[in-house]
């Protein structure tokens, strides 16, 4: 009876100790679960990141190839207004429509882009008088320049063609302080607007750059390839 008696005033405290460890298993379970969720979530996270980076690496460097051939291959035209005002800015679209137009009726037809670039700086001066008589006809004195130079410019779209950031040649023309905001456009191939309104480039120009680009650096330059979005966030990331 003795024994009895003591194995039956121990047995409670047996099961609650009983009890106590399986509630620390099943605390140190759930612990160990969650730690070995949270390694899991950071290993994908940390892998995510490095793979993230090592195809921002490729892009960065198929970016600066497809940029660097196609500089090669196209003059672009870039005119800097003399001041944000109203009439400063209207007086450099009609300097660009002037400008265009003589070019149009002036530049022989069939050049290729090292031709175009020879002719435009052999015709300098002619621009440059265009653009002048443009700004004294408007009742301006602005002084004005005009040169075929290597300047920077940044990611740039024009109707579904997209040029990626960097050095180009173009046509500068530069009106009086030319501080105010410019205006751009490619001029080899053809590539202003036909229809500024709706941003519409001329298909002929498309199918020269389309001529002069291999086929995955036309892609990556218009609306075919996501490279557009790749370039917004590459340019972030910078």
């Amino acid at each position: 009876m003795l024994y009895n008696s003591e194995y039956s005033v121990n047995t409670p405290f047996i099961k609650q100790t009983n009890t106590w460890r399986e509630l620390h298993m099943d605390r140190t379970f759930h612990i160990e679960r969650q730690t070995n969720r949270i390694i899991l979530i950071l290993a994908v996270i940390i892998a995510t990141l490095i793979t993230g980076f090592a195809v921002w690496r490729v892009q960065l460097t198929v970016q600066a190839k497809t940029q660097e051939h196609l500089a090669q291959e196209v003059l672009r035209f870039h005119i800097l207004a003399n001041s944000d005002s109203e009439e400063d800015q209207a007086l450099k679209m009609k300097v660009k429509d002037q400008v265009l137009a003589y070019l149009k009726a002036e530049m022989p037809q069939g050049l290729n882009v090292d031709e175009t670039k020879e002719w435009m700086r052999r015709h300098t001066d002619e621009l440059e008088e265009t653009a002048r008589q443009t700004i004294l006809a408007e009742n301006q004195d602005y002084t004005v320049s005009a040169a075929v130079t290597t300047c920077y410019f940044p990611d740039k779209t024009y109707g579904d063609v997209t040029f990626p950031a960097g050095n180009y040649e173009a046509l500068r023309i530069e009106i009086g302080a030319a501080k105010g905001h410019n205006w751009w456009c490619v001029l080899y191939p053809n590539l202003c607007f036909t229809d500024a309104t709706n941003a519409v480039v001329p298909e002929e120009g498309k199918e020269e750059l389309k001529n002069v680009l291999t086929e995955d650096e036309y892609a990556e330059v218009t609306a075919q390839s996501d490279f557009k979005i790749k370039w917004y966030f590459l340019e972030r990331f910078k």
